[in-house]
């Protein structure tokens, strides 16, 4: 691995403009943990270059698709803005300077709520990257509207990283639809060029024939940056669900190209592992979290500009800084013990999903999400009851369905699922999920069953 820039904190303020009242947050802001632990960073924050623009960018980059929520009285979902502010002050006092958002993020409120955080921060000390979401309607009109949209929601006059939201989910023709039949592309390298974007990319979501076809637009867009989904489960596509990260980073690596990497955790799932495979990764490194593993195997690789990270949770947050302060690169022979590591987890056939919520609002009210991920994580946890004849399964049996009504409303349940597969087109991992509701609705009715 090449060593790139790791520029002091104190620096990078100076840079940046914030100051010494900055500073001092920074000072007090990456020194202890909410459960009083010690967090302190072993140094300072990991930079990459971007080779375009020089931007020095954090490693560590906050994916903000999941800011904690609250509930009103009526029980609608609004951003809980005062924990926001909490997080991203202490993210930008311990150096973190890229924030990733969409207008779809957290029911539409992501982007004001982002920049309601970020600014009161001076506008050279972070990056904003946003999106055109523009999957219900990419009528030329419509996404013209929803990009100009975003410069209010953000409260600034030029964007650092703008993206084409999830290309490839949807195959091809669906990509052609959205940005090159209404002319989005076009419209965007002229933003580009009138300084309005910094840096155009995508974030991709699909097979190879699109990701080629995208990609082999370089010569006429001159992309940027590239976001792909990366970690050391996707990086073998025989492991993946038809995902192949090797591939896509060393194109990208190849052109030049800098890559973002999403879904460093596989949707939490690289840190909610198996207790056997916890206690591996904890007997390599007894210092490390589980999660750390999976985030120096994506900062590893030299041409990845930053890693995102969806930290709704302030303990995330400082983990994640500790382990980019410095990165410490994975050599080639802890890359095999992962991949070792992630020969091991296939054994566990959980379901792939990421919670992104893509498939949501499901037209008969089931949470799709919420179902497959109680499933995953009893998994995850031993808690699946395969015989009702074996040891353990009047305790496998009352977890799971203890834990499902709890964790899901019945009348949003698996067994409402129809089969109307209006949820498989949006879903950025390829599920089939009507097969994976009626396979646990099945499951679910055995349990209830077998008394």
């Amino acid at each position: 691995m090449k060593e790139d820039s790791k520029i002091s904190r104190r620096e990078f303020l100076k840079r940046s403009g914030v100051g010494a009242a900055a500073f001092g947050l920074a000072a007090s802001g990456c020194t202890s943990g909410q459960n009083g632990n010690s967090t302190e960073p072993a140094g300072e924050m990991t930079y990459r270059t971007n080779p375009r623009t020089g931007d020095k960018v954090s490693i560590l980059g906050y994916g903000c698709m999941r800011w904690p929520m609250i509930q009103d009285s009526e029980d609608n979902e609004t951003v809980d803005q005062e924990a926001v502010n909490r997080l991203v002050d202490h993210a930008i006092g311990c150096g973190v300077n890229y924030f990733d958002t969409s207008p779809v993020y957290c029911q539409g409120q992501s982007e004001k709520a982002t920049a309601a955080a970020l600014s009161r921060h001076p506008r050279e000390s972070y990056f904003i990257a946003t999106k055109l979401s523009n999957f219900s309607n990419w009528s030329r009109e419509n996404s013209i509207l929803m990009y100009r949209k975003s410069f209010e929601n953000l409260q600034t006059d030029y964007i650092d990283y703008y993206l084409l939201h999830s290309v490839g989910n949807g195959g091809l023709e669906h990509f052609k639809a959205r940005y090159e039949d209404n002319g989005m592309i076009d419209f965007l390298m002229e933003e580009r060029k009138a300084g309005r974007i910094r840096n155009l990319g995508y974030s991709f979501h699909g097979d190879k024939e699109c990701f080629d076809y995208v990609l082999g637009l370089h010569d006429k867009v001159h992309w940027d940056f590239v976001q792909i989904q990366m970690n050391y489960m996707d990086w073998n596509p025989f492991r993946s669900n038809g995902f192949n990260a090797e591939y896509q980073y060393n194109e990208l690596a190849s052109r030049g190209i800098p890559a973002i990497i999403m879904e460093p955790l596989l949707g939490g799932r690289l840190s909610q592992v198996p207790d056997h495979i916890a206690y591996r990764l904890k007997s390599r490194n007894p210092q490390g979290s589980t999660a750390s593993w999976a985030f120096r195997f994506a900062g590893t690789y030299p041409d990845v500009l930053t890693v995102l990270s969806g930290m709704t949770y302030m303990e995330h947050l400082e983990d994640n800084i500790k382990t980019y302060s410095p990165l410490k690169a994975l050599t080639d022979e802890e890359i095999n013990f992962l991949q070792e590591t992630a020969d091991l987890m296939m054994q566990y056939p959980t379901i792939p999903c990421n919670d992104c919520k893509y498939c949501m609002p499901c037209p008969y009210g089931i949470d799709i999400p919420a179902v497959l991920l109680h499933y995953n994580k009893c998994v995850n946890e031993g808690e699946i009851a395969q015989d009702s004849q074996s040891d353990g399964y009047r305790k496998a049996r009352r977890a799971y369905l203890v834990g499902y009504d709890r964790a899901v409303p019945k009348v949003r349940q698996a067994d409402h699922c129809i089969g109307c597969k209006q949820c498989i087109p949006h879903c950025p991992q390829g599920i089939d999920i009507p097969h994976e509701l009626h396979k646990i609705a099945k499951y679910v009715e055995t349990l209830k069953r077998n008394l």
